[in-house]
């Protein structure tokens, strides 16, 4: 297993390669090496195909693709207790499988020579036949990306249906113990076959980034590495944040992707599984208790998330994607993640742009975005050399092959520049607290109509608030009915820079509620902000606002109510980083100079 480097290490390696912004050169104190395998730091200067509406390896591989092949793997841990194809004992899962075609390689044959032997990556989600083309088809949205840059290199790809979905049978049942079986039981297929290394990588944004969470949690021995992109860590997690809930989060499950399993076809009954039957009554309980609650005699929230599953079972690595600017999936899916996998030993690089719900790599998502969600950073956001990033990855984890990438945090931040961090919130940064009571708040009560407003500043020298700020608030409710509370962050002119959310019954954080409020009883409300990485230059101030709620936070019957704050007690608390232009690095075929909010 490789090793990090240390912090000295890491940043005499940043002092020697970041450059500044500005005419398109990288900025260097010695020669760096032509190597293969260049970091992203190094990579300024090299021009990209840009042709298509996704990146593409610098180096084409030089293998054909075979035709794909349709495969349906039977999953053996699905019993007649689970309900749906359990009851037939034919649950299975489908998948399109692409091979390289390499001279002297019989994949018919079963047992090949190590020599023709290569490593899967494996794209699995719901939509194939379901929204999108069936898995026999190269998606658009990455099943295309992955076969034309990758196969030519010597890998497998393969698109797989989780139950329910395409051509897979079986139950629907938004990512619970029988869709996690089924995924469990295509990476094992995948990785044991005659043809394959061994080694099994899994690839996808949203739902299909969430599959790789839940493929780490069993500790199969194929999976080499995952690459979630704007995943699930959890299905609870997702729509509820401290007790607040999301306005689908009701819906989500029968809704939303129940119905994906009715496709008019004779496995339609598949669907009357236990765990689509549970989803219709545990989102309306969620949605009044805020947690993730055992109602009705089953665990329902528990089984969908995996996180600590992961920390525990998992011997593989990841490279997690995360954009700041996504709201559907928001960042707090990746910090602290980041954090807690890298404290449990597992091997992590998480790559975070100033992109919505997208891909590093898809001009039309980055260019459409608003001002205060992405603007600002574009296009600097785009990386031409995603495609090479990821077989650098696949090469070293999937192959051993190449160098070892360098472990820790590729951030952009809010005016599009991008620099290396050992770790997310970095080791230096500092914590500054700020009584609110310096803040000059407008008001001390909140109703369902009023807003409060404080502001800092301005700064005295250019910062970085890079983590997730805090504002601890002594809350009193009026009434036992409970409170809510929605702050939103933005800077003097009013650019929106983070928000945070909170059921004031879950005031110590979490997801599961400390104590039912008690009117006038106050009550210390521990809120965070999502993860942020916001440039503010010298005389630039914050500013908060508070209402009872924003974005699409729907707060509960149970926690509508008017409460008073005593700002006397609270305290803002910002994690800040100073950085200069010294420890900035620019993305591919960008210059950032000229006309760029920012020019160092």
């Amino acid at each position: 297993m490789q090793m990090k480097p240390a912090l000295a290490v890491l940043v005499v390696l940043l002092t020697v390669l970041a450059g500044c912004f500005g005419n398109g050169d990288i900025i260097v104190d010695e020669p760096i090496d032509d190597s293969a395998y260049p970091q992203p730091w190094e990579r300024a200067d090299l021009i990209y195909d840009d042709t298509d509406v996704y990146s593409r390896v610098t180096m084409n591989g030089t293998y054909g693709i075979d035709a794909v092949r349709s495969v349906f793997v039977p999953v053996d841990t699905i019993t007649a207790a689970d309900g749906g194809a359990g009851l037939t004992g034919d649950a299975e899962v489908h998948l399109g499988l692409w091979l390289p075609v390499i001279e002297g390689c019989d994949w018919e044959a079963g047992n090949v020579s190590d020599e023709c032997k290569v490593p899967v990556i494996a794209d699995v989600g719901p939509y194939y036949n379901d929204g999108d083309v069936d898995a026999l088809t190269p998606a658009d949205r990455l099943g295309k990306f992955l076969i034309e840059n990758y196969v030519p290199h010597g890998y497998g790809v393969a698109q797989v249906s989780v139950f329910g979905t395409g051509e897979s049978n079986h139950c629907m049942d938004l990512m619970g113990t029988d869709e996690q079986r089924g995924i469990d039981a295509a990476v094992t297929w995948l990785g044991s076959q005659g043809w394959s290394n061994g080694k099994v990588g899994l690839i996808g944004k949203s739902y299909d980034g969430s599959t790789p969470w839940q493929a780490a949690t069993f500790g199969n021995p194929y999976l080499a590495t995952i690459v979630p992109m704007s995943g699930l860590i959890g299905v609870h997690e997702l729509m509820w944040r401290n007790g607040s809930m999301e306005a689908r989060g009701m819906i989500m499950h029968n809704g939303v992707y129940g119905s994906f399993g009715i496709d008019g076809d004779t496995e339609d009954s598949h669907t009357l599984c236990e765990g689509y039957l549970e989803g219709y009554y545990n989102g309306p309980a969620a949605y009044l208790t805020g947690g993730m609650v055992t109602y009705g005699g089953n665990d329902y929230w528990t089984e969908r998330s995996f996180l600590q599953r992961v920390l525990e079972n998992y011997n593989g690595s990841i490279y997690n994607i995360q954009g700041m600017q996504d709201w559907n999936v928001d960042p707090h899916m990746a910090f602290p993640t980041h954090q807690l996998v890298e404290e449990a030993g597992i091997e992590i690089k998480t790559f975070a742009g100033q992109w919505a719900h997208d891909y590093p790599d898809r001009a039309s998502g980055h260019s459409s975005l608003p001002s205060g969600k992405g603007a600002e950073a574009y296009p600097y956001t785009l990386r031409w050399d995603w495609a090479d990033e990821m077989l650098y990855w696949f090469d070293w984890y999937l192959k051993g092959e190449g160098e070892a990438p360098i472990l820790g945090v590729e951030m952009q931040d809010n005016r599009g520049g991008w620099r290396f961090e050992e770790t997310y919130p970095a080791p230096d940064t500092e914590y500054l607290e700020i009584p609110a009571s310096e803040m000059s708040p407008s008001g001390g009560t909140i109703t369902s109509t009023n807003s409060i407003t404080m502001t800092y500043g301005p700064f005295e020298e250019a910062v970085y608030i890079a983590g997730m700020p805090t504002f601890h608030i002594p809350v009193i409710p009026h009434t036992a009915n409970g409170a809510h509370g929605f702050l939103e962050m933005t800077d003097g002119d009013g650019l929106r820079l983070g928000h945070a959310v909170m059921d004031y019954r879950f005031h110590e954080g979490g997801r599961d509620g400390q104590e039912a409020l008690v009117a006038f009883s106050p009550v210390l409300g521990k809120m965070e902000f999502m993860a942020m990485d916001i440039y503010l230059g010298a005389g630039e101030s914050i500013i908060i606002t508070m209402t009872q709620t924003g974005e699409d936070y729907v707060p509960s019957p149970a926690s509508v109510g008017i409460y008073s704050l005593d700002w006397s007690e609270a305290t803002l608390t910002l994690p800040l980083v100073y950085r200069t232009c010294e420890d900035l690095f620019q993305a591919p075929m960008h210059e950032y100079g000229e006309g760029a909010q920012r020019e160092c």
